[in-house]
């Protein structure tokens, strides 16, 4: 393959004088350099170093976003997984078990053993794509640490009040509807 000089004296757009004046030009920087010791400037090659770190700090940029995103998106599915595979039934719903779903109050209909285990703390409520499903309480634990705003409703079971408690006399009724 030709060099770029040739091509360019092919194509008609420089002549022999300018290959000589360019071959010139350059034989005389060579010598300026080797009597001063010091390097000539190349602003063309550090234009191109300098676009080349700019080319390659974003491609970094953009991996590490297109990394997030796949990491984001396979926790999603090891969530919807866990929600699958471990969720509870509600019975055959004759008792309404409200709970807060961001500033409105829903309402799940559960049965009274059900409504036992929610209110007991063994079940928690966890909402993944807009319905809400009933899980243990260890796979509520393992959710909240992936995405805590999926779960909704976490109940102290009773081993988990505070032994320094000044109200722990006091019980709070489970059956209070509202």
């Amino acid at each position: 393959m030709a060099s770029l000089q040739d091509q360019f004296l092919k194509a008609g757009l420089i002549d022999n004088k300018k290959i000589k004046q360019a071959h010139q030009e350059k034989s005389k920087q060579k010598k300026v350099e080797r009597q001063t010791g010091t390097q000539m400037v190349d602003e063309a090659r550090l234009a191109a170093l300098e676009m080349q770190r700019k080319n390659a700090e974003r491609a970094r940029e953009l991996n590490a976003q297109r990394d997030a995103a796949a990491t984001q998106k396979a926790i999603q599915a090891q969530i919807a997984q866990m929600v699958q595979q471990n969720r509870q039934s509600k019975g055959n719903g004759d008792i309404a078990f409200n709970f807060t779903l961001g500033n409105k109050i829903e309402r799940l209909h559960v049965s009274a053993a059900v409504h036992a285990h929610i209110t007991a703390g063994r079940l928690v409520i966890v909402c993944l794509g807009g319905s809400t499903e009933l899980v243990p309480r260890i796979i509520a634990h393992k959710i909240a640490e992936r995405d805590p705003s999926l779960v909704i409703r976490v109940n102290k079971t009773r081993a988990e009040t505070d032994a320094d408690d000044p109200y722990a006399a006091f019980k709070i009724p489970d059956d209070l509807m509202w």
